[in-house]
């Protein structure tokens, strides 16, 4: 892949960007993996696009809790939290763990944990 790394516009403070720059002659098979992530990325994105699978993640990225517990962590009802946790599930950011009548939720890996970090960053941080 001819994807090079662009510095940002004149007078930014920021450093240079971690993104490709993608040019006019990019091979096909370049191009459709570009689309597969590009697909990949929006079904993530969409997936966190809820205030309340945000707050899942944001529960969720200092470890497992069962449904019970983020119910009283988000003041919901059982069926808003599973609703989400469903969605979160069949996009692959959480797993189940079942402990008797209890399940139990983590993260399946660390990209939700990222997104959180960028997101506090971004929006919940105090200057």
């Amino acid at each position: 892949m001819t994807a090079d790394t662009q510095g940002t516009p004149e007078g930014s403070s920021e450093g240079t960007s971690r993104l490709p720059v993608f040019d006019a002659n990019m091979c096909a098979e370049d191009m459709d993996r570009m689309m597969k992530n590009a697909q990949r990325a929006s079904n993530f994105l969409k997936a966190i696009s809820h205030e309340g699978r945000l707050m899942i993640l944001c529960h969720l990225a200092s470890g497992e809790k069962s449904v019970a517990e983020l119910e009283n962590l988000l003041s919901a009802r059982q069926a808003a939290v599973s609703q989400q946790l469903t969605r979160l599930r069949l996009e692959g950011l959480v797993t189940p763990r079942r402990d008797g009548k209890a399940i139990y939720y983590s993260l399946a890996d660390d990209r939700p944990k990222q997104i959180m970090e960028v997101v506090y960053e971004l929006f919940c941080r105090d200057d």
